[in-house]
């Protein structure tokens, strides 16, 4: 693993800045670009087969969503980034998928770097990096591979429900934003599901071998989203404070809504993160209980064979004038004696409540 994370970082050592290297691994996803253009009463979605129609957008009065799939296609990257006027080191960091969120603001432009965060069906988080670039009129996306949270916001558009189509790109920033924040609501529901379920496994005493590594994996897994979802209350705040001619005083409102969002998720994490500390202490001393438990018996085991094996240690010397050995029945006292011993001892020990 420290293997791999070293090699992505090694292909941006020494570039010239500005270079466009992909850091990703979903190299194996086509390029991919679809357009929405829509005013309040027309909408146009399209594909682009050729990367250089995205320009015939740039100027017109009407509003455009255009989102790119495939960060690995370098060159169609940096076409369309030329087409736009985008500097050089935004495309290096829409191709950097290791690149923190963040937000740029340039004369022309607003430039948005996030986390999608999701579960595959095996539950296992996928987190892929999305860039937003914003424009007077339009609004380019840059996803890593297809498959996003934005299938609302595509029906939106085309039914023309709710206020989208009405507004500007900042709006539809905003709402591109908060499907994105809305998603974070499941993974933290996810995340708390399964700290639940190892609680209860811990507290019902099913310790399962591996649980050690379900613990430390939910640990990291917790790490990793707060590492992607914490930033992006800096970006809000951003936002919310200043003054950008692409974003109005109405739409402020809608992302002090998100930012609500990110302060109610990142707590949860905060809590969750408090939590998985506690479990592996649980775990711990769930351990050492059952431990404890072993050593008990193991000690009750060893006290009620001392008076027995002193008893026989004494009558198995090889002595001749030990007189107990000549008599009758003195095989049989002795079984008697070792017994109600034996019983003399398990019914103290209940008493004393050890068993």
């Amino acid at each position: 693993m420290t293997k791999k994370r070293t090699q992505k970082y090694k292909k941006q050592i020494g570039q010239i800045p500005g270079t466009l290297v992909y850091t990703g691994e979903k190299s194996d996803k086509k390029f991919h670009v679809e357009c929405f253009d829509y005013t309040k009463d027309n909408i146009e979605e399209s594909i682009l087969l050729n990367i250089e129609e995205a320009i015939n957008y740039k100027e017109t009065e009407s509003v455009t969503w255009i989102n790119v799939e495939g960060l690995k296609y370098t060159d169609e990257i940096e076409n369309i980034g030329k087409q736009y006027g985008l500097h050089p080191l935004v495309l290096e960091d829409i191709v950097n998928t290791t690149q923190r969120p963040k937000i740029d603001e340039y004369e022309n432009y607003i430039f948005i770097v996030l986390k999608m965060l999701y579960y595959d069906k095996d539950e296992n988080i996928i987190i892929e990096q999305v860039s937003f670039v914003l424009g007077e009129n339009y609004v380019l996306t840059f996803q890593e591979s297809e498959g996003d949270v934005f299938g609302s916001i595509r029906d939106r558009l085309r039914l023309n429900r709710g206020r989208i189509r009405g507004m500007k790109s900042d709006y539809l920033l905003y709402t591109l934003i908060d499907a994105v924040v809305d998603n974070y609501f499941t993974i933290i529901e996810t995340l708390g599901n399964k700290i639940e379920d190892l609680e209860t496994d811990l507290f019902t005493g099913t310790v399962r071998e591996d649980i050690n590594i379900e613990v430390q994996q939910l640990k990291r897994e917790i790490l990793k989203v707060r590492r992607a979802i914490f930033p992006l209350r800096e970006i809000i705040n951003r936002i919310e404070k200043g003054d950008h001619p692409f974003i109005f005083k109405r739409t402020i409102t809608y992302f002090r809504d998100i930012y609500d969002h990110l302060v109610q998720v990142t707590e949860n994490l905060d809590i969750y993160r408090e939590m998985i500390w506690s479990l592996m202490d649980m775990y711990m001393t769930t351990i050492s209980n059952k431990m404890n438990e072993v050593m008990k018996v193991l000690t009750i085991i060893a006290t009620i064979f001392i008076p027995l094996t002193f008893i026989a240690g004494i009558y198995g010397m090889n002595f001749d004038n030990i007189p107990e050995l000549h008599y009758k029945y003195s095989y049989y006292i002795l079984w008697g004696i070792m017994i109600m011993l034996f019983l003399g001892m398990i019914y103290y020990f209940k008493k004393k409540k050890w068993l």
